[in-house]
C-alpha cells in the first residue's frame, strides 16, 4: 500500500502508486470507507473546473506529446479533460450509473488521440497523471475534513487504482483498434494511388499528393519492372502469377510493399540492395507484379539493374524504358509488360531498350504470326527434324552476325555445312539472306516463332 499523503508534485510522476491487482482480489472497503470516499469525491465534482485547470497545466509541463495539442487548441483539450474527469469521478460515487459513459469517454479519447498521432505511452501517462491527481485530492479533502478518516480511505485505494488501470486498458484497446483502422485506410489509399499511377488513370491534380504520400519526386525519372512466374499467356498482360521477394526495397516501400499476398507468392526476385533502383514500390496485378523503380543514376542505370537482377529459373522479368514524371507511369507499366512478353518462356530478364525488335513482334502478335507463316511456312513441309536443323542453323548464323565460321563453332559443324544449310533455306523460301530486307524479315519471323510459338 502506498503512502496515503504525498506532495501534489510527487503524485504526478512515476508509475501508478498502487499496481493493478489480480481479479480474485476482494476489496477491503467497507461501508464506512466507501462513505468517506463518496464525501471526498462529491467535493471534487464541485471543484472540477479547478481540477481540470491543474491537470491541463500538468500535462503541458510534463507530457511533451500533449504540448502541441494544447498550444493549438487549449479549449478543446480542456473540454476533453473535464469530460473525462466528470465521468470518472462520478463513477467513484455512482459506479453503475457512470461506468458505461466513463468507458465511452475513455474509448473516444483513445480513438481521437490515435487519429492525432499522439503516442499511446503519452495517452496512458496522461490518464495516470489524472488518476494520481484525483487520488491526491481525495486524500487532501479527507485530511482537511477529518484526518482520522484517512485510515478508512486507505481501504479504497486499491479500488481507485484498479479503476484507473481499467480505464488505461480501455484507452489502449481503443487506441490500437483506431490505429489498425487508420493503418488499413492509409495502406489502402496508397495501394489505390499506386494502382492509378500504373494504370495511367491518376488525375494530374492528384500527382502532388501522390508524390508526398509515396515519398517520390513528382518530376523524377522512373521505370517499371514486371515479374511473372510460369509460361506467357495469350495477349497483352497475360503473364502468369508472380511471387516477389522485396528485400532491399528501401524505406519508400514500407507503406506499400505488401498490398496482399499477390497472385501466387512462389519464386522470389531479389532487387540488388546497393542499386538505386532497389528503392521500389511493389504492386500486385492480376497477371504479374510490378515495381516502380525511381531512377537517379546515369543512362546505363537500367542495364546495370537488369544485369544484377536475381531471377530464378522459370521466372520472367521485363524492364520497360525510362519515363519522365509520375504522370507517365502508365506508359512505363505498358512498356514493362511488353518487355515481359518478350521474355523467353524458360525465364530470364529482358530490358526493353535492348530487345526492341522482339518487342515489335510481341506488340502485334497477329501481324508477327502472319510474317512468320509467310517467311518460314515453306519449311513446315519438311520433316520436323530436318526443319529444326535449318532453323537452328539460321538462328546461329544471325546471332553470329552473319559469320558462318562462328556459327559452325556454335553448332559443332564445318562452316561449309552452315553455308549449305543456308543455301537450302534460300531455295525453299525464295529469300536471299544477303538482301537486307529479307534478312530483317527472316530475323523477325524467327523471333515470332520463338516468342509466340506460331
Amino acid at each position: 500500500m502506498p503512502q496515503v499523503v504525498r506532495s501534489r508534485n510527487g503524485a504526478l510522476h512515476g508509475p501508478s502508486p498502487v499496481p493493478p491487482l489480480p481479479h480474485r482480489f476482494r476489496s477491503l472497503a467497507d461501508r464506512e470507507s466507501v462513505e468517506v470516499l463518496h464525501r471526498a469525491a462529491r467535493v471534487l465534482v464541485a471543484s472540477l473546473p479547478a481540477l481540470t485547470d491543474r491537470l491541463v497545466e500538468a500535462l503541458y509541463a510534463q507530457e511533451p506529446a500533449y504540448r502541441a495539442a494544447i498550444d493549438s487548441d487549449r479549449a478543446e483539450v480542456w473540454q476533453e479533460v473535464h469530460h473525462s474527469l466528470r465521468h470518472n469521478v462520478g463513477s467513484l460515487i455512482q459506479p453503475r450509473e457512470f461506468r458505461e459513459s466513463a468507458h465511452r469517454t475513455s474509448r473516444w479519447i483513445g480513438e481521437i488521440r490515435a487519429e492525432q498521432g499522439v503516442p499511446l505511452d503519452a495517452v496512458l501517462h496522461a490518464f495516470r497523471m489524472g488518476g494520481a491527481m484525483v487520488w491526491q485530492d481525495l486524500v487532501d479533502e479527507t485530511a482537511r475534513r477529518d484526518p482520522d478518516d484517512i485510515r478508512l480511505l486507505v481501504h479504497v485505494a486499491a479500488d481507485v487504482w484498479n479503476f484507473v488501470d481499467e480505464h488505461c486498458g480501455v484507452v489502449a484497446d481503443a487506441y490500437r483498434q483506431a490505429e489498425r483502422r487508420l493503418s488499413w485506410r492509409r495502406e489502402n489509399r496508397q495501394r489505390l494511388m499506386v494502382a492509378a499511377l500504373l494504370d495511367g488513370t491518376a488525375r494530374i491534380a492528384d500527382l502532388a499528393e501522390a508524390a508526398e504520400m509515396l515519398g517520390l519526386p513528382e518530376q523524377g525519372r522512373y521505370a517499371v519492372l514486371a515479374v511473372a512466374v510460369g509460361p506467357r499467356g495469350p495477349g497483352p498482360g497475360a503473364a502468369g502469377g508472380a511471387g516477389i521477394d522485396r528485400r532491399g526495397s528501401g524505406p519508400a516501400a514500407a507503406g506499400v510493399a505488401r498490398h496482399g499476398p499477390g497472385p501466387a507468392a512462389r519464386t522470389p526476385v531479389v532487387l540488388p540492395a546497393a542499386h538505386p533502383g532497389a528503392t521500389a514500390l511493389w504492386h500486385p496485378g492480376p497477371d504479374a507484379e510490378f515495381a516502380i523503380l525511381p531512377l537517379t543514376g546515369p543512362p546505363g542505370e537500367l542495364s546495370e539493374l537488369a544485369a544484377a537482377l536475381d531471377v530464378p529459373a522459370g521466372t520472367r522479368a521485363g524492364i520497360g524504358s525510362s519515363v519522365e514524371g509520375l504522370a507517365a507511369l502508365g506508359d512505363a507499366r505498358r512498356l514493362a509488360e511488353t518487355a515481359l512478353r518478350a521474355c523467353p518462356a524458360s525465364g530470364g530478364t529482358v530490358l526493353l531498350d535492348e530487345h526492341l525488335p522482339d518487342a515489335l513482334v510481341v506488340s502485334s502478335p497477329a501481324l508477327a504470326g502472319a510474317l512468320a507463316d509467310r517467311v518460314l511456312g515453306p519449311l513446315d513441309r519438311l520433316d520436323p527434324a530436318d526443319r529444326d536443323v535449318i532453323v537452328e542453323t539460321l538462328t546461329a548464323w544471325l546471332d553470329a552476325d552473319g559469320s558462318a565460321q562462328r556459327a559452325g563453332a556454335r553448332l559443332y559443324c564445318h562452316r561449309n555445312t552452315v553455308l549449305n544449310r543456308l543455301r537450302r533455306f534460300e531455295q525453299l523460301t525464295g529469300r536471299c539472306l544477303t538482301r537486307p530486307r529479307d534478312a530483317v524479315e527472316v530475323s523477325l519471323a524467327l523471333a515470332a516463332r520463338r516468342l509466340l510459338g506460331t
